[in-house]
């Protein structure tokens, strides 16, 4: 298995997780969602695999091109 690290495009503050560590996940459902400039933005899975850990918080900000999870593809 291939360790996938997920990062966040643009900054913002992480509203809410949409999986947890152990889903199976496809190609660009979302991981979690941010909201930057006022707008809600899902941040995807950049492939088909499972998410093994997610590294932000709700209410976190992050940077652009941030690590805000981990998957095994």
């Amino acid at each position: 298995m291939k360790r996938i690290e997920v990062k966040a495009e643009t900054p913002g503050s992480v509203i809410r997780h949409e999986v947890v560590p152990g889903d199976a996940v496809a190609e660009d459902d979302p991981i979690l969602t941010i909201e930057s400039m006022k707008m809600e933005i899902p941040i995807p899975a950049p492939v088909d695999g499972r998410v093994i850990e997610i590294l932000v918080a709700p209410g976190e900000a992050v940077a652009a091109g941030q690590t805000v999870a981990v998957m095994e593809a």
